[in-house]
């Protein structure tokens, strides 16, 4: 089973709410270095983490990255964008890259740089953060690009499991971090999401699915389109 005990740990977006409870979890639970990744890293008080500049939708920034941290044995795609307005048809050209590229493209170019790496390790990781979005287009190109992450990461898993390395997606909905200051619906707290997704990765679990809206969403994928969306009723009413 993989384990965290000893290992190189990589993570993305380790400036944020959910970034930061990874670093320190992945310490708490026994590995050995941690690179904490983000455009402008944080200086962190302790000599087994690692501050790493990494954007990960710059091809270049993924490069040094993999010449920077060759001893990885766990990546985790944590980095993400959101968007300001829920439609598809009103976000701006700019939100819709940036999701694509952020949600997307960056944490599977970050997979297939350091896939060599990782499949050279024994028991190696990839942990991809979906979303519960990933099954309910609600949030236009976030929802959309979480559902293509979704399905990345399967495919992914597939690839990747000859080689030893073990890949787990991740689905949460709201989590309490800066991202869901507009809601006051019920909220997973960071350091509960990390110790639940830890725990999945040590038992060998392909995915997780960290509250009862993410068991929901899987659970109405093969509803009619119109129970799993009323407003289509209303629509054509």
């Amino acid at each position: 089973m993989p384990s965290l005990n000893g290992a190189v740990v990589l993570v993305t977006g380790a400036n944020g709410g959910i970034g930061t409870h990874f670093v320190h979890a992945a310490l708490a639970r026994g590995a050995a270095k941690v690179y904490a990744t983000a455009r402008n890293p944080l200086a962190w008080d302790d000599e087994r983490i690692v501050p790493l500049p990494l954007d990960v939708t710059d091809p270049a920034s993924i490069q040094a990255a993999v010449e920077a941290a060759p001893d990885v044995t766990v990546l985790i795609n944590n980095a993400g964008a959101s968007v300001s307005s829920a439609g598809i048809l009103t976000h701006t050209d700019e939100e819709i890259r940036r999701n694509v590229e952020t949600n997307f493209l960056g944490p599977l170019f970050l997979a297939r740089a350091f896939a060599p790496i990782l499949s050279a390790k024994d028991k190696s990781v990839i942990i991809d953060i979906h979303s519960a979005l990933s099954w309910w287009a609600v949030a236009g190109i976030y929802s959309a690009t979480k559902a293509a992450l979704w399905s990345s990461t399967n495919s992914l898993r597939l690839e990747l499991a000859p080689e030893g390395v073990h890949v787990v997606g991740v689905h949460v909905g709201y989590v309490d971090t800066p991202m869901a200051a507009h809601t006051t619906d019920p909220k997973t707290q960071p350091a509960d999401l990390v110790g639940i997704v830890f725990e999945a990765v040590e038992a060998g679990e392909y995915e997780v699915l960290a509250d009862e809206t993410s068991v929901q969403l899987k659970a109405a994928l093969s509803a009619p389109l119109d129970a799993v969306y009323p407003q289509l009723k209303t629509a054509h009413a």
